[in-house]
């Protein structure tokens, strides 16, 4: 026994020593976790998006300071006067100016709502698209609604103007017909600007926004279809039961980014529409920004117009996040 107690004793010492020397030979070089590892690597991938997002979205933040001059192309920003707060000053103290604002408010509030109703839209489309069977069919209807997305607006005003001009095709069939005798006015008019404007950007993105929610459907776990067949439900009832409440949460995500956004219609679609006729109620933020701009030769007044517009749209966003994660316990930021 005793000699069997030192032979253990002896393996012991000797395993301690093994141990004692690898870690000495380890102790240089600590190997770092795999999992940091591939953090590191997938940040080096965002990374040059991270550049992109500082250069066109952060970077550009360094115009604000022109609200703070009289800014003169001719003079530059060393030779302009600087005025301090004169401009945000101008914007609350003309009557004539505040008039100007509240009906530019009003068409950008009033076509945004517009446009949060008709969201639903897109929703309900790729949940009817889903549901055709004929592969080449559902493809072909696809591809020619989300065509119009990749089509500029001046070339979409050319097919307004080619299709609903006084001389426009629709008012040439309408007159050979017998139904009018006068050209109507569907694009100089000052009637049902928003609904107009609506009724474009619908045609325009129908398809584009339903994307989204098909790639949502093609995610839903079609072991609740086959259950729900198991029970008897028909399409109809799958659609509603299923496919619809899966998709609300991105639904969801996407109303309170848009709502987060009301104040961000663009200009591009309303730049290409205005006319003399129109302009009072097609004017939306972002244009009347670029007509004080560049038509009146206001720079600064502008930057501080859209710096405020900027401002308000951050504190919508803080706070449409702060209802959500309140409301649904989830939040977007």
């Amino acid at each position: 026994m005793t000699t069997q107690a030192q032979a253990q004793t002896v393996i012991q010492e000797a395993t301690v020593r093994g141990l004692e020397k690898n870690s000495k030979k380890g102790r240089g070089r600590r190997l770092r976790p795999a999992g940091s590892r591939t953090s590191f690597t997938l940040f080096l991938c965002i990374v040059p998006f991270l550049i992109l997002a500082f250069l066109f979205s952060y970077l550009p933040l360094y115009g604000w300071i022109y609200s703070l001059y009289d800014y003169k192309p001719a003079l530059g920003l060393e030779g302009s006067e600087f005025v301090g707060l004169q401009w945000f000053q101008m914007l609350v103290s003309s009557p004539t100016q505040m008039a100007q604002i509240g009906q530019v408010l009003l068409n950008t509030l009033a076509i945004s709502f517009l446009g949060i109703a008709t969201s639903i839209l897109p929703l309900f489309f790729a949940i009817f698209l889903n549901e055709i069977k004929a592969p080449w069919f559902r493809n072909s209807v696809q591809t020619l609604t989300s065509l119009p997305n990749f089509i500029s607006w001046v070339l979409v005003y050319m097919i307004a103007f080619s299709l609903f001009s006084s001389s426009g095709l629709v008012n040439d069939v309408l007159m050979d017909s017998g139904l009018i005798t006068t050209p109507v006015k569907f694009l100089d008019t000052d009637q049902n600007v928003w609904i107009t404007m609506t009724l474009w950007s619908i045609w325009k993105g129908l398809g584009w926004g339903a994307i989204i929610y098909l790639a949502a459907i093609a995610g839903i776990d079609q072991s609740l279809y086959e259950s729900a067949r198991i029970d008897g439900a028909g399409r109809f009832q799958l659609m509603r039961y299923i496919t619809l409440p899966q998709l609300m949460p991105t639904y969801l995500v996407l109303l309170l980014l848009s709502i987060a956004n009301i104040l961000n219609n663009g200009m591009e679609q309303y730049y290409v529409f205005q006319n003399a006729f129109n302009k009072q109620w097609i004017q939306v933020l972002d244009l009347y920004v670029y007509n004080i701009g560049m038509t009146g030769n206001s720079l600064s007044m502008a930057t501080a117009i859209g710096m405020l517009k900027s401002i308000i749209s951050v504190i919508l966003l803080l706070t449409v996040n702060a209802v959500s994660k309140r409301v649904r316990g989830e939040s977007i930021v």
